[in-house]
C-alpha cells in the first residue's frame, strides 16, 4: 500500500465526478457516499442492511452500541410563522428517546458552518423536549461529516461540542454538536486495518468505496465490520440504477449553482438578503430536477423528495401539474 495519501481539498474527489456522469459509467462503478443522495440511502432504505449500517455508523460516533434506532421525519415543525424553515439530511430517534440529525457537507460553504449547526441542534432539542414541570429532555446529538477542515487549527479527527463555561464547566450536555473530519481521516489511508477506529473505517469508506485503485483495501476493511459490509452492499445496489447517477448529477449542480451565488452575492457586496435568494435558487433548482425524475417515470415521489430535499406535497404537487400539461 501507498504512502499516506497527501492531497488538498480542491484536488479529491470521487473516481465518477458527479457532473459527468448521468448514467452508470461502467458495469461496477459505484456511487460515492460524498453526495448526499447516496449517503442518504446508505442509511434510509427500508432493508436490514441498512437499519444495521445505521446504527453501527451511531454507535461508532457515540463510542457506545445503538441498537434499536428509527428514522424521523427530517423537516422540523416551525414554532412560528416566519420561523426559517430547515431540513435535516437524516433524522433518528433512538431507543432511550435521545435524537441524531446526521449530515453530510462535501463542500466547504463559504457561511459559518458552525452557526448551521447549532441551530440544527437547537432545533432538534426543542422538539424533543416533553411538556411537564421537569423539564425533561433526551440528548440530541448533530452529527456532520465534513468533507473539509472547519478549522485550520484543529484538524482532529472527531470533534465532540458541548456547551460549557471558561472554566470548562458542562451544563446538561443535552445538546451535543459531533463533527467528523473526512480530510484528516483520509490521511490514514493505508494503515493496517486493525490498528483504525471506527471512525477512522467509515470515514475511509465514504471517501473510497468508489475508487477502484483502492479497492483492495477497502475490500478488507469492509470485511472488518458488518456494519460497513452492509453500507457495500446498499451502495452497490443503488448504483446499478442509472436513475441514482442521474439524481447525483442533479444534486451536484444544485450544490454548486448554490455556493456560486454565494460567492457572486458576496463579491458584489450584496450580503441583504443572501439567504433568501440561496434559498430560492436551490428550491428551483431542486424542483426543475424532481420534474425530470418524475417525467422519466421510475422513481416514486418519496424517493424524488428525498433525493431532492423536497417535501413528498411539493412532490405530489409537480406531478399534478406535470399531469394537466397540455399533450
Amino acid at each position: 500500500m501507498e504512502e499516506n495519501k497527501k492531497e488538498d481539498d480542491k484536488e479529491f474527489e470521487p473516481q465518477y465526478p458527479a457532473q459527468l456522469y448521468i448514467k452508470r459509467p461502467n458495469p461496477t462503478a459505484l456511487l460515492s457516499p460524498l453526495y448526499d443522495s447516496t449517503f442518504k440511502g446508505i442509511f434510509t432504505q427500508e432493508t436490514e442492511d441498512s437499519n444495521l449500517a445505521l446504527q453501527s455508523f451511531i454507535s461508532a460516533v457515540l463510542g457506545r452500541t445503538v441498537k434499536y434506532v428509527i428514522l424521523k421525519p427530517n423537516e422540523p415543525p416551525k414554532d412560528a410563522p416566519n420561523q426559517k424553515g430547515m431540513s435535516y439530511d437524516i433524522t433518528v430517534e433512538f431507543d432511550n428517546g435521545e435524537l441524531s440529525d446526521i449530515e453530510i457537507q462535501a463542500w466547504k460553504e463559504d457561511y459559518d458552518y458552525a452557526v448551521r449547526a447549532e441551530i440544527q441542534a437547537s432545533r432538534l432539542l426543542n422538539n424533543n423536549a416533553k411538556k411537564g414541570d421537569n423539564w425533561d429532555s433526551p440528548k440530541v446529538y448533530q452529527i456532520s461529516i465534513l468533507n473539509f477542515h472547519y478549522r485550520k487549527d484543529d484538524n482532529k479527527i472527531l470533534s465532540w461540542y458541548t456547551m460549557k463555561n471558561e472554566s470548562g464547566q458542562g451544563l446538561s450536555d443535552r445538546q451535543n454538536i459531533i463533527f467528523i473530519d473526512l480530510r484528516t481521516i483520509r490521511k490514514k489511508l493505508g494503515t493496517p486495518i486493525e490498528e483504525l477506529t471506527p471512525v477512522e473505517k467509515w470515514g475511509l469508506f465514504f471517501s473510497y468505496v468508489d475508487n477502484d485503485q483502492y479497492a483492495d483495501y477497502i475490500s478488507e476493511l469492509v470485511r472488518s465490520e458488518k456494519g460497513i459490509m452492509a453500507a457495500e452492499n446498499t451502495v452497490k445496489y443503488m448504483s446499478e440504477a442509472d436513475d441514482n447517477w442521474f439524481v447525483q448529477n442533479s444534486r451536484f449542480i444544485a450544490e454548486r449553482d448554490k455556493n456560486t451565488q454565494i460567492h457572486n452575492a458576496e463579491k458584489r457586496g450584496h450580503a441583504e438578503g443572501l439567504q433568501q435568494g440561496l434559498e430560492q435558487g436551490a428550491q428551483q433548482k431542486a424542483e426543475e430536477a424532481a420534474i425530470n425524475l418524475l417525467k422519466m417515470g421510475k422513481l416514486s415521489p418519496e424517493e424524488i423528495a428525498q433525493a431532492q430535499g423536497l417535501t413528498l406535497e411539493k412532490v405530489q404537487e409537480l406531478k399534478e401539474k406535470i399531469n394537466h400539461e397540455p399533450a
